[in-house]
C-alpha cells in the first residue's frame, strides 16, 4: 500500500485515530468495561466504582462521549451513560482491519 499526501488523512484513518485516542487512558478502558459488564445505563454509579474524583471521571466520560463510544442521556439532574453499540461495532471493524494489515508483515 502506498500512502500519499492525499490518502494520509483519509476518513477511516482519522476515525481510527480518534477512537484509539479515546481508548488511550486506562480509566477510559475501565469505564467501558464497567458499562459493558452492567449492560445498562449507569447514572451516578461510575464515580462510586472508581477510586477517582468525580471531576476526573467526568473528564474521561466527556472524552468517551466525544468519540461516540458512549451515549449520555440527561435524567433530571443526572446523566445516564451507556455504550453506543454502533460505534463499538465500528471500533471492532476498524481495529480488526488494522490488526489484519499489521499482521501481514515480511519479518
Amino acid at each position: 500500500m502506498t500512502v500519499t499526501k492525499e490518502t494520509l488523512f483519509e476518513t477511516s484513518r482519522k476515525r481510527s485515530a480518534e477512537l484509539m485516542k479515546a481508548l488511550g487512558h486506562p480509566v477510559r478502558i475501565a469505564i467501558l468495561e464497567l458499562l459493558a459488564e452492567r449492560e445498562i445505563c449507569i447514572c451516578g454509579d461510575i464515580t462510586d466504582e472508581l477510586p477517582l474524583a468525580q471531576s476526573t471521571v467526568s473528564q474521561h466520560l466527556k472524552a468517551l462521549k466525544k468519540s461516540g463510544l458512549i451515549k449520555g442521556e440527561i435524567d433530571g439532574v443526572r446523566t445516564c451513560y451507556c455504550l453506543n453499540p454502533e460505534v463499538v461495532e465500528e471500533l471492532n471493524e476498524l481495529s480488526s482491519k488494522l490488526s489484519t494489515e499489521l499482521s501481514n508483515t515480511c519479518c
